[in-house]
């Protein structure tokens, strides 16, 4: 769903998936999740991931791990063991070294979230509480979603839709001050957390989460938040109104990342993409 459109195949596919649900379905500990994820490794599969997720030295992913686990996978994975698995015990996944393994405590920390998001539960005090702690053990380990696409799965989900809820933590101002916080830290993933978690807020029809951060990072160094901040503007484009969109465009378009500007423009016609990428 998220990320530059990348795509794996389903696991529903593979032979063998029901033998592993029944496994699935007896762990209830980070060391029971990690063991079990360690006996899908496929080292083909992780080559190709080390490539694509640029792990080299000098990359942006320089030493992450991988298992070359498909995303499917984990989130069978994941659909099996959310409910039984202790809160206490998600840190132990955030921290491992296995990229999938983390991608699994996060996506666990995203059901865990939507469960207590319901309409139903939107003004509950304990779904408040709950989400609120669910969302400060998220952002204590906010670092550790050192990937665009761990980011990119986790943010608007978690901290996205926490952005739209009521909160007992605080109010507008705190929540601002909260991903203000993000947007400014020296962790490139932070910084791409306080961006993306806008999908949700502009999904909901909000548009100044979005434009407050596409602002704040108009002139970031990195690639990786062009594609960031140009994604998140269409979003909000397309979610709330091509018009706001249009007016951050006239203000902006000439000293935005022509990768940037490109991501932004990518739903308007061509013409109008011509337009915009003259002025770019």
């Amino acid at each position: 769903m998220f990320g530059d459109r990348w795509r794996m195949s389903d696991v529903r596919k593979e032979n063998n998936s029901y033998v592993c649900s029944r496994k699935i379905n007896n762990m209830t500990t980070a060391h029971d999740i990690i063991k079990y994820m360690e006996t899908l490794r496929n080292d083909e599969q992780r080559s190709v991931l080390m490539r694509f997720f640029k792990t080299a030295p000098g990359e942006y992913g320089e030493g992450d791990a991988f298992l070359g686990i498909k995303v499917p996978q984990t989130r069978e994975v994941v659909k099996h063991v959310w409910r039984d698995c202790p809160q206490e015990e998600i840190p132990r996944l955030l921290t491992n070294e296995w990229h999938e393994v983390r991608l699994c405590g996060l996506l666990i920390l995203v059901k865990l979230f939507e469960n207590s998001a319901t309409k139903r539960l939107t003004d509950d005090a304990y779904a408040i509480r709950r989400r609120d702690n669910i969302l400060s053990l998220y952002l204590q380990y906010a670092r550790h979603a050192n990937n665009w696409d761990l980011v990119d799965m986790s943010a608007p989900k978690i901290l996205g839709h926490w952005l739209t809820l009521p909160s007992h933590l605080g109010d507008r101002m705190y929540k601002q001050q909260m991903v203000d916080t993000l947007a400014v830290s020296p962790s490139l993933w932070e910084q791409r957390i306080s961006m993306v978690c806008t999908w949700m807020t502009s999904r909901q029809g909000n548009p100044s989460w979005c434009l407050r951060y596409a602002e704040m990072h108009l002139h970031h160094p990195h690639y990786l938040m062009h594609k960031a901040v140009g994604w998140m503007l269409r979003e909000m484009g397309k979610q709330v109104s091509m018009d706001l969109l249009r007016n951050f465009l006239i203000q902006h378009a000439t000293e935005m990342p022509r990768t940037m500007l490109r991501y932004a423009i990518e739903k308007m016609d061509e013409e109008e993409r011509k337009n915009w990428m003259q002025k770019g």
